[in-house]
């Protein structure tokens, strides 16, 4: 059976993540790498800031947001975001995804 996918994040992820990304209500560094060796990017959201950044993108001329990997949860804790890439990769959610290039991730490290 393969093993489930692990979340990190570009930045990192420290205490003060830990207070400040629930705040926030987003968080777009996102990598989901999986058993297979491939990795995906997600944009977590709660639907609080989905709303402002759709209002924004409004005003700006722009009347719709569609971020690559766009999962929105309730609340952005870290255990919420590693609960949705479970049940999402239990889904096949990341075969449909693109995965990122070996570039890419040389890219973000």
């Amino acid at each position: 059976m393969e093993t489930a996918p692990k979340l990190t994040f570009k930045y990192g992820w420290d205490e003060r993540d830990e207070v400040e990304t629930p705040m926030k209500g987003c968080r777009s560094d996102g990598i989901v790498c999986c058993g297979d060796g491939k990795s995906y990017c997600v944009y977590f959201i709660d639907p609080v800031r989905l709303q402002q950044n759709l209002e924004e993108e409004v005003e700006l001329g722009s009347p719709f947001l569609a971020p690559s990997g766009l999962i929105v949860i309730p609340e952005l804790t870290r255990s919420a975001m590693e609960n949705a890439i479970a049940q999402l990769w239990k889904q096949g959610y990341f075969d449909r995804l693109k995965p990122l290039a070996e570039a890419e991730l040389h890219q973000m490290a």
